[in-house]
């Protein structure tokens, strides 16, 4: 609770003062939090805006009140109505959550213009810093098994569960929100309402159609200019390659590697490492599965940092706005861009990871990747 209102509180402080301001020649200009995405509507980008504004406050806030809201009825031993959905709630909004990388592209943004201009941070640069890290702690310090204990108790086992073996073949299932252990009959979980699935239905296809989708936008991505910067009247176009040659040039070898790991190699190890499992979940007794359970923790884990460029692009172009003097303008790259994080995450999230512990298909039914027969295994095993 008082991580949860620590917060809260620097996040109202964060938009409530100037984030930062910048200097050049007699000009500069002072922003607000908040215009780092109301900017980017005026250069009609109002798809990357809403991104933004959602995942570094709108997400943020409806975190820390559905936490306060839940912890004041568990203080008072009385859970406050709407408790179990806002808890089932609290795990889906958390990988959309991305206050720690926007202050990495803030750090970016800030040495890319450093060299350039006068830049002074704000009350609420501060601010927003402090609430990254008290929302960082708020998260670790949230113990769901706790949580979902006060809110509802531990029920036993279905009656007739066995141990040593595997729920699937009980026609058991454990709920990926809460943990508990429920019949796939009953069709939701006991505790927490969330649908129950032997295996995610389609899971393959879906995680197939997203990765398509984000491939293809990766090509525009890279091959549009992901902003365009005018100084004394001359206009640069910039990819994120190029920007990432661009602070090579000025010494910032550290930041380049954060741009070329984040917005490079990230993204591309992210679209093999899922397509490859996608393609071997059906030779479990050839590949270990607990490597590949890490390798798709890791993927699962890794894919918001991309963001970062996203988050430098709403930085510079709402801060540098002095006219032909020096200015920045949003490329057709960053929606791209944009694009590629959020169906590589929801690639991520589709995939069901149970598929690689699963016994192995017959030779002879393996071919197209497994996708026809996702369905005949999960009837075999539900």
């Amino acid at each position: 609770m008082a991580l949860a209102l620590s917060s809260l509180i620097a996040l109202m402080l964060a938009v409530s003062f100037p984030f930062v301001s910048f200097s050049v020649g007699g000009i500069g200009n002072r922003i607000e939090l908040s215009q780092t995405a109301t900017t980017l509507i005026g250069f009609d980008q109002p798809l990357v805006a809403i991104a933004v504004i959602l995942t570094i406050v709108v997400l943020p806030a409806v975190y820390l009140l559905g936490v306060i809201w839940l912890q004041t009825g568990l203080m008072r031993n009385d859970p406050l109505p709407k408790s179990r959905a806002i808890a089932r709630s609290l795990s889906h909004l958390h990988p959309w959550m991305m206050a720690d990388v926007f202050i990495i592209g803030a750090l970016v943004s800030l040495i890319k213009v450093a060299g350039m201009a006068e830049i002074e941070l704000g009350i609420s640069f501060w601010a927003f810093c402090l609430f990254a890290l008290l929302l960082l702690f708020t998260t670790q310090s949230l113990d769901a098994d706790w949580m979902w204990f006060s809110l509802a108790g531990e029920p036993l086992a279905p009656k007739g569960s066995r141990t040593g073996e595997t729920a699937a073949s009980q026609g058991l299932a454990g709920c990926a929100t809460c943990g508990l252990v429920n019949r796939l009959d009953h069709g939701q979980c006991r505790r927490c309402g969330e649908r129950l699935h032997p295996r995610l239905p389609h899971s393959l296809q879906r995680t197939w159609a997203l990765l398509a989708t984000a491939t293809l936008l990766y090509v525009p991505a890279n091959l549009y200019p992901i902003m365009t910067t005018t100084s004394l009247g001359q206009s640069t176009p910039s990819t994120i390659v190029g920007g990432v040659v661009e602070l090579i040039q000025m010494g910032s070898w550290p930041i380049a590697v954060v741009i070329f790991v984040a917005s490079v190699i990230v993204p591309v190890g992210k679209l093999v490492a899922l397509a490859w499992l996608c393609l071997v979940v059906n030779r479990s007794d050839e590949l270990n599965a607990l490597t590949r359970t890490r390798l798709y923790r890791l993927t699962e884990f890794i894919g918001r940092w991309s963001m970062v460029d996203v988050f430098v692009v709403a930085i510079l172009v709402a801060l540098i706005r002095a006219g032909a003097l020096m200015s920045i303008t949003p490329g057709p790259a960053a929606l791209a861009f944009g694009g590629v994080v959020i169906t590589t995450m929801l690639a991520a999230m589709t995939f069901d990871p149970r598929l690689i512990w699963d016994p192995p298909l017959p030779k002879p039914q393996r071919r197209d990747n497994g996708r026809p027969h996702e369905t005949a295994r999960q009837g075999a095993h539900g």
